[in-house]
C-alpha cells in the first residue's frame, strides 16, 4: 500500500510540474507577442510621426522634408501612372481653403521651360523648373504664383535634424504672422481649395538644392505647399513630389537653417522642426518661360 501511494504522490508531482511549465510557456509566449505588438506599434508611431511633417506638408506638416498639402491639376490621382510629360492633370476639391484661387489648366503646357523667381525679404531664390518630369506639379505652381497666391506668405517650417528643409506655401502664415508653434492653429495646413496626385517618385532623392510639394501624407494630397532642401536628406522615403532645382539662393536658405528656431514643433512628444528665427516672407514668385 504504501509503494503505491509514493507512486501516486510521484505522478501527481509530475502532473503538477508539467501543469506549470505549460503555464509557464503560455505567459512567455503572451508577453512575447504583447512585446512584439508594442514594438511595432512604437516604430510606426515614430516613424508617423517624423514622416507627418515634415513633409505632410500642413497639417502640422503630417512632415517632413517637408510637409504639406499640395492640391494640383489633373495628372491622374496617382502620379506614377501618369507618363511624363503630363498632357492631361486633374485637381480635386480639398478643404483647409487658405486662399481660394481657381483650378488650374487641365491641358499644361508641357513643352515649355519655367524659370521661377521667389523675391523674399532676405533676397531672391530662383527654381528650374521640371516641367518635363512632374508637369502638374509644374502647371499648378505656375498657376498660383501667376494668381499671387504665394505674395506676403512666410515660410513657416524648418527642419534642422535628419531633414534640412524649409517649408513654405502656406497662406495661412502670412507676412505679418507670428509663429507660435501652436499645434492647434491653421499654419501649415492650408490648401488653394484643390489637391492632385504625386509624380517624378521613381527613385526620388532629396539632395541638396531639391524643391519638392508637401502633402499630407497621401499621394494625391498636394497642394501649395513645398519645401526647398537646403542639405542631403537622405532619410525622405520617396513620396514627396520633387519639381525643381534652386538654381541661385541656396545660400540664403542655409543661412536662415543656420540661425535656427524661434519655437519648436512638438506632436505627440516628438520635434517635427520649428517656425524660423530669421524670418522669411514671399513678397511675390515671378514666372519667366525660357
Amino acid at each position: 500500500m504504501a509503494g503505491k501511494n509514493e507512486r501516486q504522490r510521484r505522478q501527481a508531482r509530475e502532473r503538477y510540474r508539467r501543469q506549470q511549465e505549460q503555464r509557464s510557456v503560455r505567459q512567455r509566449q503572451v508577453r512575447q507577442r504583447w512585446l512584439i505588438g508594442l514594438s511595432g506599434v512604437l516604430v510606426l508611431a515614430l516613424v508617423g510621426s517624423l514622416l507627418v511633417v515634415f513633409l505632410a506638408g500642413g497639417k502640422p506638416k503630417k512632415a517632413a522634408a517637408a510637409a504639406s498639402k499640395s492640391p494640383s491639376a489633373s495628372p491622374t490621382a496617382t502620379a506614377t501612372a501618369v507618363a511624363e510629360p503630363a498632357h492631361h492633370c486633374s485637381y480635386t476639391s480639398a478643404t483647409r481653403v487658405a486662399k481660394k484661387v481657381s483650378l488650374p489648366p487641365a491641358t499644361p503646357d508641357y513643352t515649355d521651360s519655367y524659370l521661377a523667381t521667389i523675391n523674399t525679404n532676405q533676397g531672391k531664390i530662383t527654381f528650374n523648373l521640371l516641367n518635363n518630369k512632374a508637369t502638374c506639379s509644374v502647371n499648378s505652381f505656375v498657376h498660383l504664383a501667376e494668381a499671387g497666391y504665394f505674395n506676403n506668405t512666410q515660410c513657416h517650417r524648418l527642419l534642422t535634424s535628419g531633414i534640412y528643409v524649409l517649408q513654405c506655401g502656406d497662406p495661412y502664415a502670412t507676412a505679418t504672422t507670428k509663429l507660435t508653434c501652436s499645434t492647434t492653429g491653421k499654419i501649415g495646413t492650408g490648401t488653394p481649395g484643390y489637391e492632385f496626385g504625386s509624380e517624378n517618385l521613381t527613385g526620388a532623392r532629396y539632395l541638396t538644392g531639391t524643391v519638392a510639394m508637401a502633402n499630407s501624407g497621401g499621394a494625391s494630397t498636394n497642394g501649395s505647399q513645398f519645401f526647398i532642401v537646403y542639405k542631403d536628406s537622405t532619410s525622405l522615403p520617396a513620396s514627396y513630389t520633387p519639381f525643381a532645382t534652386v538654381s541661385s539662393g541656396l545660400d540664403i536658405v542655409q543661412n536662415v537653417a543656420k540661425s535656427g528656431y524661434s519655437c519648436q514643433y512638438v506632436v505627440s512628444g516628438q520635434a517635427q522642426g520649428g517656425a524660423p528665427k530669421k524670418k522669411v516672407i514671399i513678397d511675390s514668385v515671378t514666372i519667366k518661360k525660357t
